[in-house]
């Protein structure tokens, strides 16, 4: 028994138990545990008209990885019950190609009194995106590449801008902006948040991204384990930039591995200061 530490095995078994416990919960648990999250934003310059204006933001399904395909009927269903205004999905919708065809399936159920919009991310380019563009045809969802629509709410005007994904895309704002009053209120949809200072600058009252996932792992003390391009300044949640209100969903999908940063689907409510 001579060098054989008969107190400490029980140590090692508990923390290799901890250890696979933790393990599982971050591959089985928490990425297949979708959240609804519900958000207010109060905006100085939102007219008194649209104060209450509620949107839904769905973001990075991720369609081809584990647990996608569900969370995103999730999503949707969150949707159906809480009826929004607007609803927006902020890119990233497939990871692999064969998963287009499933798209105008999946999404078609998505309804709301002003419409449902999208723009890219950079996956959407990477596997295939005018076959993206022609699946959310199909399901009556228009993608905003470099674009605008003036919506009305309430006897108020909204300006909803969409550019292309930063990363692989071409994306304008000058473009997207063109013909929009340059006082009218302006909400951006971009699938990254880095851009938000451009975006202020250019007179972007509010902007919803994703792209970050919340950085996958948020580790105490140390923070997102995990950032991608365009998505390292503006990780998770709201930011103020400039007078612009960003909010940074974490997102549906993504590869199936999270800690402290559940999948979500948002309800934002536009509020006056």
């Amino acid at each position: 028994m001579a060098g054989i530490n008969l107190f400490g095995w029980p140590i090692a078994a508990a923390g290799g138990a901890f250890g696979a416990a933790a393990l599982g919960h971050m591959l089985l648990g928490e990425p297949a545990r979708p959240i609804l999250e519900r958000v207010t934003l109060r905006v100085p310059a939102l007219p008194p008209e649209l104060d209450g204006l509620r949107i839904g933001h769905l973001t990075d399904s991720h369609l081809g990885f584990r647990y996608s395909e569900a969370n995103l009927a999730w999503g949707i269903a969150q949707m159906q019950r809480e009826r929004p205004d607007l609803i927006v999905f902020t890119g990233d919708i497939v990871t692999h190609h064969w998963a287009i065809p499933d798209v105008p399936r999946l999404l078609r159920g998505l309804e709301a009194p002003l419409g449902v919009y999208a723009v890219p991310g950079n996956h959407d380019h990477w596997e295939g995106l005018a076959d993206l563009h022609a699946a959310l045809t199909l399901a009556n969802i228009p993608l905003l590449l470099n674009e605008h629509r003036h919506l009305s709410w309430n006897g108020g005007d909204l300006w909803l801008i969409g550019i292309d994904d930063v990363w692989d895309g071409r994306p304008s704002l000058r473009q997207a902006l063109r013909g929009v009053p340059a006082h009218g209120f302006k909400l951006l949809l971009s699938h990254a948040p880095d851009i938000a200072e451009s975006a202020a600058h250019a007179g972007i009252h509010v902007q919803l991204s994703g792209h970050t996932h919340g950085g996958h792992l948020r580790l105490p003390l140390l923070g997102p384990f995990t950032l991608p391009r365009y998505g390292k300044r503006y990780v998770i949640g709201e930011y103020q930039v400039d007078g612009l209100t960003l909010y940074v969903s974490r997102g549906l999908g993504g590869a199936p591995l999270r800690l402290l940063c559940p999948p979500e689907a948002t309800i934002i409510t536009l509020r006056c200061c």
